[in-house]
């Protein structure tokens, strides 16, 4: 049998014929399901035009099952234990965190991602994280990416591009080298100094970031430095900054445990400099956002470095 021309059978109205032969008239279907009973009657007779056949003969005393409600029976009753399973596992989704977290990062941002996605992964153990990193401006919705970590200046928790935005920290930059350096060459005493000295630059194919901006007494100065490295990744210049190969400017946050240990000192403290782009947690617009993402935005929004 199949039904009418350009229709499709829905499993709910299937369901509602299964409980209504169950409870024995409309009356009783309608009170166990909380419904009204014109809503019972409505979905049984649109069923049954669906499918061209009455499945139940209703008089004002009585309700009998036709041959073909017979045989259909069975197929319904599954279909409302089917739908009943899948309304429990949707309550059980939605109420735990659980599945598999997918997570983009860019290679600079694995100093601060690696170790909260630990820490998130103990709190969370039924959580299976994914942590992918790229410098690219990775596709979420195409590569279904659930949080990507962006530094980015970006309207805070704003659609944008079917995407959401929640601002996490600022990032303030600072100008370092190792203690082996500065014995070595000295640390510079002003920024027009440091055309002297050997620079580690970010740099992204022939494109340098090698103008560094210094703001102090008497205005803002803009350097361009000599750079001795280019690499683009930013996690790597930290690692030839502690080797003593070269003073670095780079966003504080992926220094202060290499600050904080002495491994790296800040120099020219009396200049500001100015700030990096803010990082951000991105994940798409969807209804119904995932515990599994939730949980994680939360558990970034909460830790210490998200002055924000």
């Amino acid at each position: 049998m199949k039904p009418a021309a350009g229709r499709l059978l829905d499993p709910q109205r299937l369901a509602v014929f299964a409980s209504v032969v169950q409870a024995g008239s409309i009356s009783r279907a309608a009170v166990q399901l909380g419904v009204d009973k014109s809503v019972i009657s409505r979905q049984l007779a649109r069923l049954e035009a669906d499918l061209g056949a009455k499945l139940i003969q209703r008089t004002t005393r009585r309700m009998a099952v036709t041959e073909i409600g017979a045989l259909l029976l069975n197929e319904a009753r599954r279909i409302d234990q089917a739908l009943t399973n899948i309304e429990h596992l949707a309550e059980q989704y939605r109420g735990h965190v659980r599945g598999k977290l997918r997570v983009s990062c860019s290679f600079a941002s694995r100093r601060l991602m690696v170790p909260l996605v630990i820490a998130f992964s103990a709190r969370y153990p039924e959580v299976d994280v994914s942590l992918q990193m790229d410098d690219r401006l990775v596709d979420l919705i195409a590569e279904q990416v659930d949080v990507a970590i962006r530094a980015s200046h970006l309207p805070d928790s704003t659609l944008i591009a079917r995407l959401i935005a929640r601002k996490l920290a600022d990032s303030p930059r600072v100008l370092v080298a190792s203690p082996d350096y500065i014995g070595r060459h000295g640390g510079p005493a002003s920024p027009a100094e440091l055309a002297s000295h050997a620079c580690l630059v970010y740099a992204v194919g022939n494109r340098a970031r090698d103008d560094w901006r210094f703001v102090g007494p008497d205005g803002e100065q803009v350097i361009h430095v000599p750079s001795r490295i280019q690499m683009n990744d930013g996690g790597s210049l930290v690692d030839a900054a502690c080797a003593g190969v070269g003073i670095m400017l780079i966003d504080r946050l992926l220094v202060e445990e290499e600050l904080a240990q002495g491994r790296l000192i800040a120099l020219l403290p009396q200049f500001t400099l100015p700030l990096g782009p803010p990082i951000y947690a991105v994940y798409p617009a969807r209804d119904g956002l995932a515990p599994k993402t939730a949980a994680f935005v939360a558990f970034l929004q909460e830790q210490p470095w998200t002055q924000a």
